[in-house]
């Protein structure tokens, strides 16, 4: 019971990019449209998964001298299978995410579960947490891209809902509006977790 409060913490209590304030570069580059945000956070949480997954397999084996730039290869390995794998079968949102998928490797939302949890914790409970804190990340990111997309662009995930010559705030497909949105969606997670505590 206690491996599904790690589950659910990834998604308001201990969210990386509302609550820790972890993984703000794509957060922030990437989420101009929902399918972006959706896209970069489920390439995100595939890694997190799979790499908390081989690191909680292997860590009796790595010596505490190599034991960072053995996840930083593990984590790479699985930021090349998602990076092949857009290029092959979505090759517009590989190119609408363009840089930022190289970048999962440095990320600090995997890396950091990678050292803080599934280095020291069974197989079941690193899975359990890779998949909280990698679905709560898609869900922070594709809130954050539906909100731009809705307010700058009048539709939703490419549908839309406002005619084409409704006036819209471009604004929010830009950078500040990301910075905009970010700070109200933080501000409303933070009020949440207040009042449920």
């Amino acid at each position: 019971m206690n491996q599904w409060k790690n589950f659910s913490k990834g998604f308001f209590k201990e969210n990386a990019v509302f609550v820790l304030l972890l993984g703000l570069c794509p957060t922030l580059g990437v989420t101009s449209s929902a399918i972006n945000g959706l896209g970069m956070g489920l390439a995100t949480a595939f890694v997190l998964v799979m790499s908390n997954l081989v690191i909680s397999l292997i860590k009796n084996l790595i010596p505490d001298k190599v034991r960072i730039p053995v996840f930083i290869v593990v984590i790479a390995s699985f930021v090349t299978i998602v990076q092949l794998t857009m290029e092959a079968f979505v090759p517009s949102l590989y190119d609408a995410l363009g840089l930022f998928i190289p970048l999962i490797v440095v990320n600090c939302i995997i890396l950091g579960r990678a050292e803080a949890f599934a280095s020291k914790n069974n197989l079941v409970s690193s899975l359990i947490d890779g998949l909280g804190m990698g679905l709560g990340f898609a869900m922070a990111l594709t809130m954050l891209g539906a909100i731009r997309e809705i307010l700058g662009n009048g539709s939703i995930f490419d549908i839309r809902f406002v005619p084409e010559d409704a006036s819209t705030m471009l604004l929010f497909i830009l950078s500040p509006g990301a910075f905009i949105v970010l700070g109200y969606l933080i501000a409303f997670i933070n009020r949440l977790n207040k009042s449920k505590s």
